[in-house]
């Protein structure tokens, strides 16, 4: 198949969550396959040109928007390729993607990002023309490229180039939408009767998001829970009516783990590597995890990582209804991520008053990830909602066992030790209370202290398999159905 897989960011060129990891293995495991696939992203001003020898390849590409017509050029990265049948293409657009950041500035959103994504999916038909691929699947990734199946079916309907393809949207959090103003139905040049309350319409603006989940052949999300949560009040984020009525194109395919990257045997970014058959690095990496975060080894005293982006949705409003409670019960915290100022302030006080049981840092630091998965013990994960979640996944591969709240993607993942001996992997509760949190915390210290063959535990939760393969024999699956050319599809949803 010629696959395009259209997305805001992309590993290793831009980033800021788990859609540009996605957006780097999933294409790459498809193309491993045999099938053609290009991946097409915005050059934006933080993108390494040098490094990856990001090139122009196409001059002066006119695209409509807002009237007029936009000229772009096209930039394809030469150095990274990482199988003969992937390219990776970029839009280039100063006016649009030369900023400082991918979608705001200061808490806040840039105020055209309906005119800078709009460019951007439109763009795409426009590009595959001038080199001559015709897609038969052109694969969405959230809000950003809503608005691609709206113009393939409603704009390019017509255009033999594109007769054949089809194409389907991922949401990877339903919470982030694209709302804007009415009138950026004549920014997108799409014809006025499209804004209605079946179609672009949501509530007297326009919903780009929306737009995908109703133009787009089929929908995917992240897991196989959360297209079932999705579809209820509490998670569908208002548009749960829309995919309730699309629920027979909806399929919940589990993102998943780049393996060359996340697993401590090759690990280049740990101080030692370790595996399943000698465990003794992880030993290490704990002690300079802890000499790193200002903290003290201690033999018997275990330690709880978190990474994350610091909001209500990662459940750290639990996490400050028990405040001192959490910090006596006989383990280190290191914790590293960013997000609201509440959580700045929170942890930075805690750290001050308790110096010795957090290692804090406020900001991201990709070395500094990687040997929290090693070194921590416990990998905490308390979201009130989680569409996939990677990090648990990651922590299996490390030996190091998640304590998750049960819903979307850490539910499909951790199986709790406490209820089954023989497959549990990690600790899980289900009502989003702070009490819940605290006894799972507890429960899993317990098995800590008390449980003679951890190690045994351990070796087994790192043989985990949550690779990319069976998710991409999913997706390639769901493109073939789409094209009406194989229905394998029943024997592996």
């Amino acid at each position: 198949m010629k696959i395009v897989f259209i997305t805001p960011e992309v590993v290793p060129f831009s980033k800021t969550g788990g859609l540009a990891d996605v957006s780097g293995a999933l294409p790459v495991e498809l193309a491993n396959a045999g099938n053609d696939v290009i991946v097409y992203s915005p050059l934006y001003k933080s993108v390494d040109t040098r490094k990856y020898n990001i090139v122009p390849v196409k001059r002066s590409i006119f695209v409509p928007i807002s009237g007029r017509m936009e000229s772009v050029d096209i930039y394809e990265s030469l150095d990274y390729r990482p199988n003969p049948h992937i390219r990776f293409l970029f839009l280039s657009c100063e006016k649009y993607f030369k900023r400082e950041n991918l979608y705001g500035e200061g808490n806040k959103d840039y105020p055209d990002n309906h005119e800078r994504f709009g460019l951007f999916s439109r763009s795409i038909f426009e590009v595959l023309k001038s080199l001559g691929f015709t897609p038969d699947i052109i694969h969405c990734n959230d809000w950003q490229t809503g608005i691609v199946p709206v113009y393939l079916k409603c704009i390019y309907s017509q255009d033999s180039f594109y007769s054949g393809t089809r194409s389907l949207i991922t949401i990877h959090n339903m919470a982030y939408q694209g709302l804007f103003d009415s009138y950026t139905m004549d920014i997108l040049m799409l014809p006025w009767s499209l804004f209605n309350y079946r179609e672009l319409e949501y509530y007297g603006k326009l919903n780009f998001l929306k737009a995908g989940l109703i133009f787009s052949d089929a929908i995917t999300t992240v897991s196989k829970k959360y297209a079932e949560e999705i579809r209820t009040p509490e998670y569908g984020c208002g548009l749960e009516g829309v995919l309730e009525e699309r629920k027979n194109n909806l399929y919940g395919i589990l993102n998943g783990v780049d393996y060359s990257v996340w697993d401590p045997s090759v690990d280049s970014l740990l101080p030692q590597k370790y595996s399943v058959k000698d465990l003794s690095g992880k030993k290490e990496c704990k002690k300079l995890l802890l000499k790193k975060m200002g903290l003290t080894y201690e033999e018997n005293t275990p330690v709880i990582g978190i990474i994350s982006r610091l909001a209500d949705q990662k459940g750290f409003d639990l996490l400050f209804e028990l405040k001192e409670r959490i910090l006596n019960i006989g383990a280190k915290f290191v914790i590293l991520g960013t997000g609201d100022k509440k959580y700045h302030d929170h942890f930075t006080e805690l750290k001050e008053r308790y110096p010795d049981k957090i290692g804090l840092l406020l900001g991201f630091d990709n070395t500094l990830a990687h040997l929290i998965e090693a070194g921590s013990d416990f990998f905490l994960m308390p979201s009130r909602y989680e569409p996939c979640g990677l990090n648990q996944m990651y922590s299996l591969r490390y030996g190091t066992f998640p304590i998750v709240r049960g819903v979307g993607g850490l539910d499909d993942t951790i199986i709790d030790i406490d209820t089954d001996r023989e497959k549990g992997n990690g600790f899980k509760f289900y009502d989003y209370k702070s009490e819940e949190l605290l006894r799972t915390i507890e429960r899993a210290l317990r098995f800590y202290r008390e449980e003679k063959a951890i190690e045994k535990f351990i070796r087994r939760i790192m043989e985990f398999d949550f690779s990319w393969t069976v998710s991409a024999k999913k997706y390639a699956a769901l493109y073939e159905k789409l094209l009406g050319r194989d229905n394998r599809i029943s024997q592996l949803f």
